[in-house]
């Protein structure tokens, strides 16, 4: 099981006040239609996640409805749902992550409720007899692996073949470092 959340402050600098109101720089249909373009499935990390493992000879599933949290991928082979997570919808403490100036208290709520329910989801998949992957947008932006995906490949096939329950590939620290791979038993 995985411990709860911890609290997040919304800035270094403390919060913001409520009546503190910042007006949008585009009229609301056009935001509208900007956040309508924000995809869930068929992103840029996923496809590229989708590229290496076919390539590695694995063949997968895409978004199962009956599996809690609609996973991007799953391999029935390995029993095993793998999420690629953008790091802001996410909530990832990373280099890629920041708190939104505009409505701090909405984007915080927001995203503390999609990083409970990634848990939720996660939890449930391995009472399930799942195992579980997660890979996260910075990993793939990375600089190592940016530019070597076999890496990353071998990475993936290398814990496929290993007992853990759960994963996560990311990147600590800046764009730089090396993407680590984070089992647990």
């Amino acid at each position: 099981m995985y411990a709860p959340l911890e609290t997040h402050r919304i800035s270094s600098r403390g919060t913001f006040a409520r009546s503190c109101r910042v007006t949008d720089i585009v009229d609301s249909a056009r935001r509208s239609r900007m956040m309508a373009g924000i995809r869930g499935k068929d992103t840029k990390p996923e496809l590229t996640v989708r590229r290496l493992l076919h390539a590695a000879g694995l063949r997968f599933r895409l978004h199962r409805k009956d599996l809690p949290g609609h996973p991007d991928l799953v391999l029935p082979r390995y029993r095993t749902a793998v999420f690629v997570h953008g790091c802001f919808w996410h909530n990832h403490d990373c280099y890629l992550f920041k708190w939104p100036s505009s409505r701090p208290e909405f984007w915080r709520e927001k995203l503390i409720r999609n990083r409970q329910r990634d848990l939720a989801a996660l939890n449930a998949l391995h009472e399930g007899g799942w195992r579980t992957l997660v890979i996260w947008e910075c990993a793939l932006k990375a600089s190592p692996f940016k530019s070597d995906s076999e890496a990353l490949r071998n990475g993936i096939v290398e814990w496929l073949d290993g007992s853990s329950r759960h994963a996560d590939i990311f990147s600590i620290g800046s764009r730089q470092a090396a993407p680590t791979l984070v089992s647990s038993p």
